[in-house]
């Protein structure tokens, strides 16, 4: 007899008549099963016809609201190339014995987005991020077919962090429409569109939803309190300016900075941040009108009560030991606000209009909420007491 058959045998009546002992048994279990095992993962021999392939009709439908959305605004969208000066200056010709002057040459800076929202005659318009334009010498456009063009600054903000260019229309053959942010919603659908890491990855789209449509955020300690919109749709650099797209097609917000990490170093991943198209309306309209924006200001030279040694506070400053935030005025302008409103050098003021002021990013803040024109309460510490006053801003 065969050792299979005899394996089959036993398995399949020896054990089931009982026929052989316990520990036997056990044995010729284990016997069995290594045997099947072997046999079971041995490879094939024969043809391998039997392994083609085909490629079936697809079941998913190729076109979705994200596809359709993405049609629309996608050849509105443009990277942004910057140049920067390359050096320059005098140098010395050897042969006439006499200095001459090297014209600057100009190098690649920086990549960011942008999206083209308007045509007017031979004219379009683009908007894009401050921190994708500023400093730069030249700037560039290379639309959606991969054309370059030239592009002017018609006006930048650092406070909102937007910009607009100026570039030839000729070329342009779609122009995004923009959406109400407020009627925005958690969990809401998006998709982010632009140029993550250059050029190279132009027209590159993601897709997530928004995660908060009011989020308040600070890009340092001194800036000012901006609202906007969060996603987990993936911002990269290079995505700087680019459009976040509602599933119909409308930018409802400008892509502006994303958090790549928290406070103690951890890695953080799926927060992007957007300028919300309601706001992104109101400050490109008055760049075109004005080309800078108008906004509130004390005209003081201002440093963080967190920045002064606590002996200072008391000894110069002669605070209550209970006011450890504020802002320090180091010195008034003439004929500004503050000094017009009987501020002095080493006030700290700590409100204005009743809303506390721990720092100069949070005074800022306060201050934009009015407009030039606007009269506000200032309160502040002098000499260890809390006073008051009223100041007419100006710009």
């Amino acid at each position: 007899m065969k050792l299979d058959q005899f394996w089959l045998k036993v398995a399949g009546v020896g054990l089931a008549a009982g026929l052989i002992g316990g520990g036997a048994t056990l044995g010729i279990a284990h016997g069995w099963q290594a045997w099947r095992e072997n046999t079971s993962t041995q490879v094939p021999t024969g043809s391998n016809q039997s392994g083609s392939a085909k490629v079936k009709e697809n079941a998913a439908p190729a076109s979705t609201q994200a596809t359709k959305a993405y049609a629309k605004v996608k050849d509105a969208v443009v990277s942004i190339i910057t140049y920067e000066s390359a050096g320059g200056g005098q140098t010395l010709d050897l042969f006439n014995q006499s200095s001459a002057t090297k014209q600057d040459s100009l190098t690649e800076a920086s990549e960011g987005s942008g999206v083209i929202y308007k045509k007017s005659g031979q004219a379009a318009y683009v908007v894009t991020n401050n921190h994708v334009v500023a400093g730069a010498k030249q700037i560039k456009v290379m639309l959606s077919n991969g054309k370059k063009v030239s592009a002017s600054l018609v006006g930048k903000d650092a406070t909102t962090d937007l910009a607009v260019l100026k570039i030839n229309a000729a070329n342009v053959t779609t122009v995004a429409s923009f959406g109400n942010s407020s009627q925005l919603q958690d969990g809401q659908d998006v998709l982010a569109v632009g140029s993550p890491m250059g050029t190279k990855y132009a027209n590159t789209v993601t897709k997530g939803i928004i995660s908060a449509t009011n989020r308040a955020v600070k890009a340092s300690s001194n800036a000012v309190t901006t609202n906007v919109i969060q996603t987990d749709a993936a911002i990269n650099s290079g995505n700087s300016g680019g459009p976040l797209v509602n599933m119909a097609g409308q930018v409802i917000g400008i892509n502006s900075m994303k958090l790549s990490s928290d406070g103690s170093g951890t890695s953080v991943e799926g927060i992007g941040f957007s300028i919300p198209s309601n706001e992104v309306v109101t400050i490109i309209n008055q760049l075109v009108k004005n080309g800078k924006i108008e906004r509130p200001s004390l005209g003081v030279s201002a440093l963080n009560l967190s920045r002064v040694e606590p002996t200072q506070r008391q000894s110069v400053l002669k605070l209550p030991t209970k006011v450890t935030t504020g802002v320090v005025v180091m010195e008034t302008e003439n004929g500004g606000t503050a000094a017009a409103a009987g501020l002095q050098q080493y006030d700290v003021v700590v409100a204005i209009n009743d809303h506390k002021v721990a720092n100069v990013g949070a005074l800022k803040t306060q201050l934009y909420k009015a407009k030039v024109g606007d009269t506000v309460k200032i309160s502040y510490y002098r000499d260890g007491q809390l006073r008051t006053t009223t100041a007419k801003l100006t710009n």
